[in-house]
């Protein structure tokens, strides 16, 4: 029994260490600088008053509900997650589940917010449609993909971070952790700062 458990935090450290980031040009970046240029990103958006979208679906919902929160609540960043039920299923009623995020960013995104989205497999319909739409909009986006590295997400995004599994929960765990370190970068340098 205590092999499952050491087992599965290191396969989460290596999922962790294999993340592969390219940005928008397919150009490969190192992970640590990755997420060092996602943190002034999102600060520098943040100074103009810019919001930081969350999207995903099933457990990426999950795990854009929680990191919107924390960016908000612990970074003092105006961090949104599109994942209201009433919304989801008013919006997917009367424009289809493809069109769940479209809609909202439609109405919601500003020119030079940013848009994190997150799908284990990264071919989630209304994920790539969502990030197209966030495109016409003038956001910025990160993508946060797993499963398969032929994946439609892997290349959409401003920063691309694909985790190599395809274990839904592992994935997961990798995307929350990306999406906090990226706030620890932030905290860590505003804590400097007061110094």
């Amino acid at each position: 029994m205590k092999n499952i458990v050491s087992n599965y935090i290191n396969d989460l450290r290596r999922f962790f260490n294999q993340t592969k980031v390219t940005d928008s040009k397919g150009n490969k970046l190192n992970l640590s600088d990755a997420l060092i240029k996602s943190a002034e990103m999102v600060m520098k958006a943040n100074s103009l008053g810019k919001k930081i979208i969350f999207i995903g679906n099933g457990g990426s919902a999950a795990v854009a509900s929680h990191k919107a929160l924390d960016y908000w609540f612990t970074g003092k960043i105006r961090g949104m997650a599109f994942s209201d039920h009433v919304n989801l299923t008013c919006v997917s009623n009367d424009f289809g589940y493809k069109n769940i995020f479209v809609k909202q960013i439609e109405m919601f995104a500003d020119n030079g917010d940013i848009l994190f989205a997150i799908s284990s497999s990264g071919n989630s319909e209304n994920i790539i449609l969502a990030v197209e739409e966030a495109r016409n909009c003038g956001c910025q986006v990160l993508t946060f993909s797993g499963f398969k590295e032929s994946n439609r997400l892997i290349g959409l995004g401003d920063l691309n971070f694909y985790t190599p599994v395809s274990h839904f929960n592992k994935v997961e765990s990798i995307h929350l952790l990306l999406c906090d370190c990226i706030l620890e970068i932030i905290l860590e340098y505003d804590k400097s700062k007061k110094k």
